[in-house]
């Protein structure tokens, strides 16, 4: 159980949830919802990463929003939204627990810990959309790829994880030769390794460095939100 919005919930809370959910694998490349599909089920993660996504006519994406054990796909729920505001697609493997909306709305009137942890971050994920923002119009690949790497490894509590530059350039609308060259760049000053699609993060102070400072501003209204536990869950693979 590693979903920080289930662990931010009270005992009574957590075991009412967990008796009422179903945890399930999510594999790469899987959909999970696609834009404007009603919503049935709350999908919490524990490892992984989710993109939302958003598709243009021509075939090209980019991301509008990741989402990882900090959080749940179905926060527009919370805001009256019927479905989903973009396509939600598994871009690193892991597994998370599914809960039916009408269990969930139970839950939250029984529950005020439940309401208080889902708008918690509601509120943090608002500041993350904020800062993809900021960091599509003002920073660089390099910067940007860092910092998506130091998410992907928060969720994954350190762990090594299968990412392949060419997912990842459609993720960040960038061109897969510049993925490449960032990878290759950040191997060579001994930041990560990355080898068949599998990459790992090896020194996480200096890729931190390289990234853009949205992540360390996202990581602190993520900590905000938690009541200064956020950062220290989030680092409990490698700091």
């Amino acid at each position: 159980m590693h979903n920080r919005v289930i662990l931010g919930t009270g005992e009574d809370a957590r075991a009412f949830l967990e008796a009422r959910m179903d945890v399930r694998p999510i594999e790469a490349g899987q959909v999970l919802y696609e834009e404007g599909e009603a919503f049935g089920e709350a999908i919490f993660p524990h490892l992984g990463v989710i993109s939302i996504v958003a598709e243009m006519p021509d075939g090209r994406s980019v991301e509008k929003a990741s989402i990882g054990n900090e959080g749940f796909v179905g926060f527009t729920y919370l805001m009256g939204g019927a479905g989903a505001v973009g396509k939600a697609v598994v871009q690193i493997p892991g597994y998370a627990s599914f809960i039916s909306f009408a269990d969930l709305e139970v839950a939250m009137a029984e529950f005020s810990s439940v309401r208080d942890a889902m708008l918690r971050y509601t509120r943090t994920l608002i500041v993350h959309l904020m800062e993809t923002v900021v960091c599509h119009g003002l920073h660089s690949a390099e910067q940007r790829i860092c910092s998506w790497l130091l998410h992907a490894d928060d969720r994954m509590l350190g762990r090594v994880f299968p990412l392949t530059q060419e997912a990842l350039s459609r993720v960040l609308g960038l061109r897969r030769a510049t993925v490449s060259e960032v990878y290759s760049d950040l191997a060579r000053a001994g930041l990560i390794s990355y080898s068949r699609g599998l990459v790992s993060i090896v020194d996480k102070r200096g890729l931190r460095r390289r990234a853009c400072p949205c992540y360390d501003r996202t990581i602190a209204a993520s900590r905000a939100g938690e009541g200064g536990q956020g950062e220290q869950r989030m680092r409990s693979g490698k700091g």
